[in-house]
Parts: C-alpha cells; sequence; structure tokens
C-alpha cells in the first residue's frame, strides 16, 4: 500500500520542503564551523617585531594540550634584536605570552592593548593545579642550581597531592655547550614517564635548547620555559609580592634581591627598549 500525501500538498511541494530543510541544516552547519575556525585563531599583538599571543590565562591553560611556551619579556624583547640565534628559536614557539607588567603596559602605548600579563612564575603553578586530577600530566623539571630541582619536585607534588612532577635535574653550569651532557638529559628526559619538559635555565639558553632537543623527545607533548620559577617553586629565590608585580615594579624587586648579577640586564641592556617602543609607535602614526 502507497503513502499518500496530506490532502493539498502536492509531492513537488514536499520536495521542496526537503530541499529548503537540508539547505538550512547545512547553512547552521557551515556557520557553526566557521564559528569554531574563528574561535580556533589566535589574536596577536606586535611588539618590537615580535608577535605575542593576546589571550587570557584561562584561555591558554583551556588551549594547551601540546605546542612550545616562551614568555617575552622587555629583556627577550631586548635580546631578540642582536641575537639571531636565539631569533631563530623564537620560531618555533606555538605560544608567546606576555610576561611582563611593563610589556602590557608597552601594547597599551600602541593602541593593541593584551588582555593580561601570565609571566613564567604564574603560568608554571597554575599549570600544576589547573591539571592536578589529569593523569596525562607528567612534569620533567629541568634548571636551578646542584639540588634546586629535586627540592622544587618535592615541594611541588606535596602542594598538589600527587606526583605530577615524575623527574628533575639540575643540569652544571654551562651545559648547554657541552653534546654529550646534552645528550645525556635527552636520555634522562626520555626515560622519565614526563609529557611535559619544564625548563628554567634562563634566556636564551632555555629557547635555544628547546629548539635544538624538542624533535629528539617524542614523548614531550608541551614545552615550557619558565625563567628563575623552578627556584621560586623551590623556595631559594623570592617572587615579588603581587602588588609589585602588578605595578611594573618586579624588576627592581628582583634587582634589590640579585644586584650584582642583573645590575647590566635593567640598568643597561633593557633601557633602549623604550626608545625603540616610541619608535614603532611614530611608524605607526605615519
Amino acid at each position: 500500500m502507497t503513502q499518500t500525501n496530506p490532502k493539498g500538498v502536492s509531492r513537488d511541494e514536499v520536495q521542496k520542503l526537503y530541499r529548503d530543510f537540508r539547505k538550512s541544516v547545512l547553512i547552521s552547519t557551515a556557520q557553526q564551523i566557521t564559528r569554531e575556525n574563528r574561535a580556533q585563531i589566535r589574536q596577536k599583538v606586535e611588539i618590537l617585531d615580535v608577535e605575542i599571543d593576546n589571550i587570557s590565562k584561562a584561555e591558554l591553560l583551556n588551549r594547551l594540550t601540546r605546542g612550545v611556551i616562551f614568555t617575552p619579556n622587555v629583556d627577550h624583547l631586548m635580546k631578540l634584536q642582536t641575537d639571531p640565534e636565539f631569533k631563530q628559536a623564537y620560531e618555533v614557539a606555538d605560544y608567546k605570552i606576555c610576561d611582563s607588567q611593563i610589556v602590557l603596559y608597552a601594547s597599551k602605548f600602541l593602541g593593541s592593548p593584551l588582555q593580561a600579563k601570565i609571566s613564567g612564575s604564574e603560568l608554571f603553578p597554575t599549570f600544576c593545579e589547573h591539571h592536578k586530577d589529569n593523569p596525562n600530566i607528567t612534569i620533567f623539571l629541568l634548571g636551578g642550581a646542584e639540588g634546586v630541582a629535586k627540592q622544587a619536585q618535592v615541594r611541588i607534588n606535596a602542594k598538589i597531592g600527587r606526583d605530577i612532577i615524575v623527574a628533575a635535574h639540575s643540569p652544571s653550569f654551562g651545559f648547554e655547550k657541552d653534546e654529550v651532557e646534552c645528550q645525556a638529559i635527552v636520555e634522562l628526559i626520555n626515560r622519565s614517564a614526563a609529557t611535559v619538559l619544564v625548563i628554567g635555565v634562563g634566556a636564551p639558553k632555555q629557547e635555544i635548547w628547546i629548539a635544538k632537543y624538542k624533535d629528539q623527545l617524542p614523548n614531550i607533548d608541551i614545552f615550557m620555559a619558565v625563567g628563575a620559577s623552578i627556584d621560586f617553586e623551590a623556595g631559594v629565590k623570592p617572587r615579588a609580592p603581587e602588588w609589585v608585580s602588578d605595578r611594573g615594579l618586579e624588576w627592581f624587586y628582583r634587582l634589590m634581591s640579585e644586584p650584582k648579577r642583573l645590575w647590566k640586564r635593567y640598568l643597561i641592556d633593557d633601557l633602549p627598549f623604550f626608545w625603540l617602543l616610541l619608535q614603532q609607535k611614530l611608524k605607526r602614526l605615519r
């Protein structure tokens, strides 16, 4: 027995309604895909020829499943002007996040304000807390003076409540110039159960090391260069109070903490940043 159309509705009209329905579904699906694709396109702010991701901390943590994370600050931006090896290493970064309140102020001065400062010393502990119940996130710590990485491992694991740091190693001074030691470190990382490498040996060493050896570390999904964060987590160096950092005075706090090591960086090497920033502003206004 054949089914008849409802009274007053022809077959042509039914087919037209069906075509219109299919068209509506396809348009709706295409719009949804477009919205999702747009959401994946990260906005960036260029400061001194470095594109910095304009991203919030929450968005970064939710997106970050793999990739290389560098944390540009004033010192990075100045070194990148004259160090071609550092500049080449920076090209491997999947995320470049604002590490400095001064860089945040600079973005506002240029008329393209960044959403947030996400320093390495802030990102690292927040990342651990964010993944405290995620067994797929296991971390290898590389950095600090002898014993410091192990000390940070103990403190972080106690705070998180599980062994999120599965291994830790403090390399010798100048290790980056010793290929034998670097290959031994690569082997240590590959023998561990780590899926994340957190390295804090200072810029540009940490970024260059990641760029050089990341392809030899197939089990590592996330590479994070975090400067002095391992020292902070180990408790061997004091972090600036939040109110100091929020006012762009962390550099001064660190200078007072380590004047012999940092005076040249902050008082000589980084001062031209403001002149270069002004030049960039004037160039935009032309």
